[in-house]
């Protein structure tokens, strides 16, 4: 049984899956205003330059976006001979002041703007999807050579003249029927951002790039969801918009109407807090210790306070069976990449270690991230590697301790604040007036935000004033509700505060 659920009444967006009431995996977002690669804009051509060989486009942000010649949509659908096009010039496809589509592949950076292109892809789990491609491309790592060859002649029967498709290496062993609906849902994105384009006016943003709820969309839209849940009400209908291709995920949607936070009600909260803990408790007292470093993650198996009813051989396998379940678990809810040690209870027969090596292989089994299992070395270590798709969990939510001088690791300021933030949520709808809250100085500013937006608009959300007291004295991660009731009282006990650190 498959659950998802989502957290998404603040600024860090949050989404879990849960399989047999186990939660696995863990995808968090937070806002990045200047992250535009993959946006679709419908831009207006400032200047052309023929000696760069490019074209300026204003996107609408701060710097204008420039685009080469060969990224230009009119140079790939030109019928020219190819020796033609080299010695052709940008002004040959592009005029000043004309409405392009264009893409962002690039972020800018210091004075430069983003580079962009008008041949524009729009990326799924298994293809990405150009409207204007021309061409079926499969990735040359999808063996044998006959399914690479199957999947050319699939590309080639779904798409008309003009488009194109790069079938990724996930694609193996997919069915024509699953591809056909992944392509179908990204035509319609097409679609829905590019009709009516003539009735605006450029610069302007048609489509941003895949978030959390795209994401998890696409990766799932062909798997069986028991249970959706969302705890934000203009999200929930966004999200039944997002699944209308696919019906049987739209029958899974529900709202979450608790006062109670969505991750804590489910129970997920906790599981966060220990996937950010280096020792890891079994069920049969025996124990992990996870440690990721920048070169590699090690995992160490101890039997703790387990000691069997047999004999030592019987404890020791046990005990790394039951270590190998939830190696597989934790890998996937840390999202640990790059390369991976772990240093098992040592086992003094060949049948035992390829038992053991067969129970963490079939374990891994419903990680969607590639993980190999390379086998035992002479020191009776398991060597792993898995894919990085995305930073881990630790990196997301966690910094060095300023305390033990970068020995451990505490919650990152960014993720306290959003911490904090949640447990206001659960307030909200009592008949107090305001809340007094005591937290660290530099967790207050990030609450606040710039010029005390952020601060505004979740009082406005919430229906109460929030008054906070910066202390310099309390250590990280910490952080008191001192005050919830009048706003008069709560000011006075501001003050009291205060006068108390002065």
């Amino acid at each position: 049984m498959r659950k998802i659920y989502f957290n998404m009444n603040t600024p860090e967006r949050r989404a879990a899956i849960m399989e047999k009431d186990e939660v696995v995996e863990m995808m968090i977002e937070r806002p990045i205003e200047n992250r535009i690669v993959g946006n679709v804009y419908l831009g207006k051509v400032t200047n052309v330059l023929p000696g760069m060989q490019a074209a300026f486009v204003d996107i609408g942000r701060e710097k204008n976006g420039f685009i080469y010649r060969d990224h230009l949509l009119t140079y790939h659908l030109s019928q020219k001979d190819e020796a033609d096009k080299l010695k052709s010039s940008v002004s040959e496809y592009v005029n000043q002041g004309e409405t392009i589509f264009v893409q962002v592949i690039k972020e800018g950076f210091g004075k430069k703007g983003p580079r962009l292109t008008s041949v524009i892809s729009l990326p799924g789990r298994y293809l990405v999807y150009m409207p204007n491609g021309g061409y079926v491309g499969v990735s040359k790592k999808i063996e044998p050579e006959s399914e690479r060859e199957r999947l050319k002649k699939l590309g080639a029967t779904l798409l008309n003249k003009q488009e194109g498709v790069v079938l990724r290496t996930i694609c193996a062993g997919v069915s024509a029927e699953v591809l056909e609906q992944e392509l179908q849902y990204l035509r319609e994105i097409w679609l829905d951002l590019s009709r009516g384009y003539s009735e605006k006016k450029a610069p302007f943003l048609l489509h941003q790039d895949s978030g959390l709820f795209e994401k998890m969309i696409r990766d799932f839209a062909h798997e069986t969801i028991d249970e959706i849940v969302i705890d934000h009400l203009p999200d929930y209908y966004r999200l039944q918009n997002i699944m209308r291709p696919y019906p049987h995920l739209s029958k899974a949607l529900k709202l979450y109407k608790g006062k109670e936070n969505i991750f804590s009600h489910y129970g997920i909260e906790k599981e966060l807090e220990k996937a950010l803990k280096r020792q890891v408790w079994l069920k049969n007292g025996a124990y992990l210790m996870i440690d990721q470093t920048e070169a590699l993650t090690v995992i160490d198996v101890n039997t703790g306070k387990y000691t069997g009813k047999t004999n030592l051989e019987d404890t020791v396998m046990k005990t790394n069976i039951e270590a190998a379940k939830e190696i597989a678990r934790q890998l996937r809810l840390r999202d640990i990449a790059g390369i991976i040690i772990v240093d098992f209870i040592d086992m003094r027969t060949e049948d035992s270690k390829q038992k053991l090596l067969k129970v963490l292989k079939e374990s891994l089994r419903g990680d969607r991230t590639k993980t190999n299992v390379l086998g035992l070395t002479d020191l009776g270590l398991v060597e792993m590697t898995r894919k990085k798709i995305r930073e881990n969990l630790q990196s997301s939510l966690s910094k060095h301790c300023p305390t033990c001088h970068g020995k451990g690791t505490v919650l990152s300021d960014e993720a306290q604040a959003f911490k904090i933030e949640r447990h206001l949520w659960e307030l909200k709808g009592g008949d107090h007036e305001a809340v007094l809250l005591e937290m660290p100085s530099k967790i207050q500013s990030i609450l606040v935000g710039e010029g005390g937006e952020h601060l505004n608009k979740l009082e406005e959300a919430l229906g109460f004033r929030i008054l906070l007291f910066p202390s310099k004295r309390m250590k990280e991660e910490r952080f008191e509700v001192r005050f919830v009731g009048n706003l008069k009282e709560a000011g006075y006990h501001l003050e009291r505060l205060k006068e108390n650190h002065s």
